[in-house]
């Protein structure tokens, strides 16, 4: 029996495997759910090991677990591979939206329902299966391979940068792949090259000591959301700029060749504005909408609060006002200069009367950009042109995976995503779910990967 043969001899096995990690809920946001994450990542272990894989464990970091595997037997000469993903899933909140429990999981027309099936325990379940697909045929792989799989990742990865660092050795590797990402279609391949970073701010604004009367103090003292209000409409101007001083420093520009590989990709204008619901689109002048979405950075304002929210009027002057705010980033952006750039333009703009502290929120990434030539993006590129039977699309994301930038910066390699979920699978919201063409077809595409590498 071929590997080919073997994971069509056990996909209804895997299926089941699948329904049972994804009914784990591993939520890494909840401090409810930190034993969960624990459970997802033995389950990991005891599922790296029935698949052949060698000198698995659990390690522990300062907050959730890693999971750690490896083969190592391909003999002189051959690659060593280091394949990335990671077991924690998103808060499942509102739960009354869910067509089915979030975290009783089931097959629906061809695809698997529940919380993490795309992102990212149906992705970073394919390659094991592939692994085991091969190992169970051959009794080999074509290459090393090493597996590092998070519990963390959905809340921005805070512990894995000191944990790479403590285990370079450990995790040293030629090329490495991340199982957490996408294709664009169930019929077109996607290799994504460039993923933007994050940083995350709290913005709170005060004025008197407690709430006063609106009218018997208004006109004598601040308006902590005036003041708020001012702040926020002076960092980001109608033409969408941002207009917080070096903010663009260091931006890598985009290159005609950029533009042209961007322009390549459909992309229906109207259809976006319809499904959005927006009258029109809106965005930095001088650059397409998906040269927006993919390579330029952002400045968004996630939420603002302060006074009475409650219904009818109640006549107060707030003591405080609050906002929150994302910046996403792109090459060579750092999140700590931006940080300090958005800091000093908060308090030189706030107003008079008033006092502002601006806190840095846990939640951050470099951004990601893979070179021209890149040898592993090169070598997935001819994967899916031969299993999809067509080339790839080259794009980008607004998205963010922050342990790309951490490898790198540890390891000097750039990692290549080779995943296969798809980006209207609900990922982040009710009702999530994963293709079973697209897990079927990712087994066969890592299967080949190894084998092309070998």
């Amino acid at each position: 029996m071929n590997w080919s043969d073997y994971l069509d001899a056990n996909q209804s096995r895997f299926v089941d495997e699948l329904l049972e990690f994804v009914r784990i809920p591993s939520v890494s946001a909840s401090e409810n759910h930190v034993e969960d994450v624990v459970a997802a990542g033995n389950w990991v272990v005891q599922r790296l090991i029935s698949a052949g894989v060698e000198n698995v464990r659990i390690i522990p970091t300062d907050g959730h677990p890693v999971v750690y595997g490896d083969w190592l037997h391909a003999g002189p000469g051959k690659p060593t591979v280091l394949i990335y993903g990671h077991f924690d899933v998103q808060p499942a909140e509102p739960f009354e939206l869910w067509q089915t429990p979030p975290f009783s999981p089931e097959v629906r027309d061809s695809k698997v329902w529940g919380r993490g099936a795309s992102d990212d325990k149906g992705g970073m379940f394919i390659p094991i299966l592939s692994v085991e697909a091969l190992l169970k045929t051959t009794g080999r792989l074509p290459v090393n391979v090493k597996f590092l799989f998070e519990g963390q990742e959905e809340i921005g990865s805070p512990h894995l940068p000191p944990f790479i660092a403590a285990n370079g050795p450990l995790l040293k590797a030629d090329m490495i792949f991340s199982a957490d990402g996408s294709q664009w279609a169930e019929d077109q391949p996607n290799l994504i090259t460039g993923l933007k970073g994050l940083m995350s701010a709290q913005i709170i604004v005060t004025g008197p000591k407690t709430d006063q009367h609106s009218g018997q103090q208004g006109g004598g003292i601040a308006n902590p959301i005036q003041g708020m209000s001012h702040i926020i409409a002076s960092m980001k101007g109608l033409d969408g700029k941002i207009k917080v001083a070096g903010f663009y420093d260091d931006v890598i520009d985009l290159t005609v060749e950029d533009r042209a590989a961007i322009a390549r990709v459909p992309f229906d204008e109207a259809k976006y504005i319809s499904d959005l619901g927006v009258p029109e689109v809106f965005g930095e002048e001088g650059y397409s909408t998906r040269e927006r979405l993919w390579a330029r950075p952002t400045f968004e304002l996630n939420g603002i609060w302060g006074g009475w929210q409650g219904n009818g009027i109640k006549t107060v002057l707030p003591a405080q006002a609050f906002a929150k705010i994302t910046c996403r980033l792109v090459a060579d952006q750092k999140p700590g200069s931006i940080f300090a750039q958005l800091r000093a333009h908060i308090e030189a703009h706030c107003p008079a009367g008033l006092k502002v502290t601006v806190e840095r929120l846990a939640g951050s990434a470099d951004p990601f950009l893979a070179p021209p030539g890149h040898n592993s993006s090169t070598v997935a590129a001819e994967v899916l042109t031969e299993v999809y039977g067509k080339a790839p699309y080259v794009t980008r994301t607004g998205g963010s995976i922050p342990v790309m930038t951490m490898l790198l910066n540890e390891l000097g390699v750039h990692a290549t995503v080779f995943a296969f979920g798809m980006n209207d699978e609900n990922i982040h919201a009710p009702n999530e779910f994963f293709r079973l063409s697209n897990f079927r077809i990712g087994q066969t595409a890592y299967c080949k990967l190894l084998e092309r590498l070998g």
